[in-house]
């Protein structure tokens, strides 16, 4: 696929000591810019197949390509710089430091991705700048993470996993917790963050709902098969 962020392509892979869990993906493509929902049930194989996109498992079999680089060419260590510096991830539960600075939180990739800090310039600027753009309030660089409200902790999410411009986001059911309007709203400012740098965004839900806001809309059983002992 030209123009291709990330592509799979012959994948398979078997969990350790899960005898009979397999996941098979034959094919799967995000193009620059692109927003694909990936939907699945609980049980569907989506935390697996996410696991390999990011790398920190490698496929038994097939490649993984992000921006042009196929992940099992590289080292563990490797894969985490590699995966610092090209994929920004929002995870469901957000995962923020409680107890550092929004600040903090959202430079905190910039730690580990020096060619990602290269693209910001003025660091504290840009975090402002994003915290801006996704609505939070003058002055919340200096808060505590713990003290912020879920909807304040979310933004802060989806900035640190914006902040140098990835080429890659993923988000992991980031909206489960949210209600109707929240998920509107934050749909909104990921969105507007996203295209301003044509980052391909992949997020992962079970609501398909959510599908009429994305370029494309995918189900875990078109694209990848599960396979299980029988009990």
């Amino acid at each position: 696929m030209v123009g291709a962020v990330l592509s799979l392509a012959d994948l398979a892979y078997q969990w350790p000591g899960r005898s009979g869990f397999s996941l098979t993906v034959p094919e799967l493509s995000l193009a620059e810019g692109e927003t694909v929902l990936l939907l699945g049930e609980s049980g569907s194989g989506k935390s697996t197949l996410l696991s390999l996109i990011c790398g920190t498992i490698l496929p038994d079999r097939g490649k993984v390509q992000v921006a042009d680089t196929d992940l099992s060419h590289l080292s563990g260590g490797a894969r985490d710089r590699f995966r610092a510096e090209k994929i920004g991830v929002i995870f469901q539960q957000f995962n923020l430091l409680p107890f550092g600075t929004v600040l903090d939180n959202i430079l905190l990739p910039l730690r580990f991705a020096p060619e990602r800090r290269k693209h910001v310039g003025n660091a504290s600027a840009e975090a402002a700048r994003l915290c801006r753009a996704l609505g939070l309030p003058e002055g919340v660089l200096r808060a505590k993470a713990h003290a912020l409200s879920v909807g304040q902790q979310q933004r802060v999410a989806v900035a640190r996993a914006l902040i140098g411009h990835p080429p890659l986001i993923i988000a992991d059911e980031p909206t489960s917790a949210l209600d109707a309007d929240s998920q509107v709203a934050f749909l909104d400012v990921l969105f507007s963050q996203a295209a301003e740098h044509a980052t391909a965004l992949l997020m992962v839900s079970h609501d398909p709902r959510l599908g009429e806001r994305f370029d494309r809309v995918i189900r875990m059983e078109e694209i990848a098969e599960i396979k299980r002992a029988a009990a």
